[in-house]
């Protein structure tokens, strides 16, 4: 639990990061107008070490069926949600994109039992604290109704970015306990530069006008910084549920809740504390709670 601890402390981080240097020094393109270029350069960065690592263990890497599959997570845990986003980021405030991915961990404990190799299963009390957890998200990040079609549209979209999410998350925890081998460095090699490719076939089309080589420096400076999250995000996919790692979704923004609290001292309205406690124990709730044996009825439906 202390790994994901870290990780949702480094996603926090990294979410309050663009606030509070929207244009970092010695980068000439703010970060805002090269995502998709940024976040390719992270997964290229994962790809290679991750694939230089395998190398030197001489790992057996995947094939077949395997090998589209590990393809097929780093497109859905990465690159899919990441141009859903930026796509609804100016139909949709910031507060619903948060507010909507509280919802990966639903996502995660419905399908976990179907795309899961493991036989045990949250069950209904593993939903009910998913959906303690999402209520506390809205108290916290108030969800805006759409008001025209394109954010129906764009809200719609995010809800998919979503699904995605806990699908890639599901999966990936599967083959990650099906490795034969000592090391899931191969898959998470080729999901890196799945989704490294993705992103930057979308950088082209829409990010062409903003590139500049003398941004690829500091850019590869911030890939380095969230290469650590990354490593650790895989090593923790071996050794912990679906269900418990989507857990991030919402403890992440409950830690950078908590750091802005913590440095800015404001005035929290009762809502937002009764948030922060709902949010709390659905998570604690899906960390800790004991796993259950899924009936006839559930097992007949596992893929």
């Amino acid at each position: 639990m202390a790994g994901l601890l870290l990780l949702c402390l480094l996603w926090s981080l990294d979410s309050l990061w663009p606030d509070l240097f929207p244009h970092p020094a010695g980068s000439p393109v703010p970060r805002r107008q090269m995502i998709f270029g940024s976040e390719a350069a992270s997964y290229l960065l994962l790809a290679i070490v991750t694939g230089m690592f395998a190398w030197a263990r001489a790992a057996q890497w995947p094939r077949g069926r395997q090998l589209w599959a590990s393809a097929a997570v780093g497109l859905g845990l990465f690159a899919v949600p990441a141009v859903l986003v930026s796509f609804s980021n100016t139909r949709v405030s910031a507060t619903t994109r948060v507010a909507v991915f509280s919802l990966v961990p639903v996502f995660a404990v419905v399908l976990e039992p179907h795309l899961s190799a493991d036989t045990r299963q949250r069950g209904m009390s593993g939903l009910l604290g998913a959906l303690a957890a999402v209520a506390g998200t809205l108290c916290i990040f108030p969800l805006q109704l759409p008001g025209s079609v394109g954010a129906a549209v764009a809200l719609a979209a995010l809800v998919f970015a979503a699904a995605c999410a806990a699908v890639a998350n599901c999966v990936v925890v599967r083959q990650a306990r099906a490795c034969q081998a000592r090391t899931i460095a191969p898959l998470a090699a080729i999901a890196g530069a799945a989704a490294a490719v993705g992103l930057a076939i979308a950088s082209v089309f829409t990010e062409r006008a903003a590139f500049r080589w003398d941004a690829l420096p500091p850019e590869l400076g911030r890939a380095a910084a969230e290469l650590p999250g990354l490593l650790l995000l895989f090593w923790l996919m071996r050794r912990m549920t679906a269900a418990r790692m989507t857990t991030r979704f919402v403890l992440a923004p409950l830690l950078a809740v908590l750091i802005g609290i913590a440095l800015e001292q404001p005035s929290i309205e009762l809502r937002v504390w009764v948030g922060l406690l709902l949010v709390a124990a659905g998570a604690a709730w899906l960390l800790f709670a004991p796993e259950e044996e899924p009936d006839a009825d559930s097992a007949s439906l596992r893929l």
